[in-house]
């Protein structure tokens, strides 16, 4: 027994050697610094996204910019009311509902849930239709996702309205900044593992986490959400539409969790099994002095409206398709469609079996060839283009049969500050017509108006349950947000829009 015991007094005190010499180089669990150029220390980047987030204010902000928040908000709210009857978002919102009273409102109802149920279920709506605002860069998706997490635990904690409209400035360009450093998509991993980190931010500012407790956030937010871009290939399902919402979800849990001094892995980017070394694959640079405020301008300005439901590679085919189906009296004496585009649109909406015959609604909308057929038989793209019943219609079958896709480097070259597309139809006649599209409406380049924004909302919004002079109400409010008590009464003025 002696001899045992002996060997174990051994065994620990050896594997407390080795805990200390691992994290004496560096390979343990404490938060790790480097040493910039000017010598001085440089926290983990989980530290400066911290450090930024937290020393945002609204004094930093300027007016464009929440100009440009509030066309965001409108549109965000158009593409969430639009989605509620769909049998998705309700089964959305029935489990959110049976969490029991909370503090957060359902979007279009009087219902309130938990916040991180609450950033669920209003982010499946806002994202269900692929039709709320888009970011392209080395990474794509859809910044307005975390939207959902800013009204839910800005109202959950009763937060001023300027808190709110500081939380989705925030947002926007913490997610926008991370798209622009390193593709996840490119080695099998989602864009939404980025957008825990957005979510886990935004949630804890409007807590008033301080810099260590936001850090703590990001750890346990990131370590725990790692998804898969399986989500967004062969066949598509609901999931496509949820991610970011249960992003959204987990960010909020994750800042609660660092509220209470719970603590994450660190450094969980640059740590040995970090983001950097198992996901990314390299160092995900980002210089955070860069970042908007003070003068510096905000991504939210670059950040795409859109204009049709569809994934964003394919927005300028639909363009080009719609102009060309002007042009075609006969649709059934197209012979041949060739589309050009990036190579990013190529892997992106045309590769697969899948999206050349797709079974769902999720797969017909990151479909190049069906979107390109749908556009040229119907002369526009709706959210009826994806009812379950027209996405195998003989019509629009025969037509894709008929496209070829390929990349064309010259297209390429112009992404990400264009996202192009052309489209040649080649008649029976023999007669060939062509449409290329490089920018849309709603780009940083073609900024939208608040008269096309408020045209958008209600192309999506009108219907038999919507009240008009309430949704002109809430338009209104939105125009003159600094004005609006705080995040309770925007909601309600959301609720009213939607009848009984």
């Amino acid at each position: 027994m002696f001899s045992i015991l002996t060997d174990r007094r051994r065994l620990m005190a050896g594997a407390a050697s080795v805990g200390a010499a691992l994290a004496f180089t560096g390979h343990g669990q404490a938060q790790q610094a480097t040493k910039s150029a000017n010598g001085r220390e440089t926290p983990p980047l989980a530290g400066r996204l911290a450090e930024y987030v937290d020393g945002l204010s609204y004094a930093d902000i300027d007016a464009g910019t929440i100009e440009a928040a509030k066309l965001r908000l409108v549109d965000t709210f158009g593409c969430a009311l639009a989605a509620l009857d769909e049998p998705v978002i309700a089964s959305c919102f029935r489990i959110a509902q049976a969490a029991g009273g909370g503090t957060s409102t359902l979007i279009g109802t009087r219902h309130r849930t938990s916040a991180e149920m609450a950033a669920f279920a209003n982010g499946a709506a806002l994202r269900y239709y692929d039709l709320n605002d888009g970011y392209a860069s080395k990474e794509v998706g859809h910044p307005s996702d975390f939207v959902s997490v800013c009204l839910a635990v800005a109202q959950s904690e009763r937060r001023s309205i300027r808190d709110f409209i500081v939380s989705v400035v925030a947002a926007y360009e913490i997610e926008c900044r991370l798209f622009d450093a390193v593709s996840l998509n490119a080695r099998g991993w989602d864009n939404t593992t980025y957008g825990v980190i957005t979510a886990a931010l935004a949630a804890g500012k409007l807590m008033g986490l301080p810099v260590e407790r936001l850090t703590q956030a990001v750890n346990i937010a990131l370590v725990d959400h790692v998804a898969m871009n399986q989500t967004r290939v062969q066949v598509l399902s609901n999931w496509k539409g949820l991610a970011d919402a249960s992003a959204s979800r987990n960010g909020v849990f994750a800042a609660i969790l660092a509220r209470e001094g719970i603590t994450g892995p660190s450094p969980i980017f640059e740590g040995r099994f970090g983001l950097n070394n198992l996901v990314a694959g390299e160092e995900i640079k980002i210089d955070t002095t860069t970042f908007g405020g003070k003068g510096r301008p905000f991504r939210i300005n670059d950040v795409l409206v859109k204009p049709y439901p569809a994934q964003g590679h394919t927005l300028t085919a639909v363009e080009a398709a719609i102009r060309l189906s002007g042009k075609i009296r006969d649709r059934g004496a197209i012979e041949k469609v060739t589309v050009a585009t990036t190579q990013f649109g190529y892997k992106q909406t045309a590769t697969g079996p899948d999206v050349w015959a797709p079974a769902t609604k999720e797969t017909a909308d990151h479909s190049m060839p069906y979107i390109v057929a749908r556009a040229l038989l119907d002369g526009t793209i709706t959210n009826g283009s994806y009812a379950p019943e027209r996405l195998a219609t003989p019509d629009v079958r025969a037509l894709m049969a008929r496209i070829e896709i390929a990349e064309d480097p010259a297209l390429t070259a112009l992404y990400p500050r264009q996202i192009p597309n052309r489209v040649s139809v080649t008649l029976r006649s023999g007669e060939a017509l062509t449409e290329q599209v490089d920018d849309l409406p709603g780009s940083p380049r073609r900024p939208l108006t608040r008269e096309d924004i408020e045209a958008k909302f209600w192309r999506n919004v009108v219907g038999p349950r919507t009240s008009t002079a309430e949704g002109k109400a809430l338009i209104r409010q939105i125009w003159s947000l600094e004005q609006v008590a705080g995040v309770d009464e925007l909601l309600a003025a959301v609720a009213s829009v939607r009848l009984p």
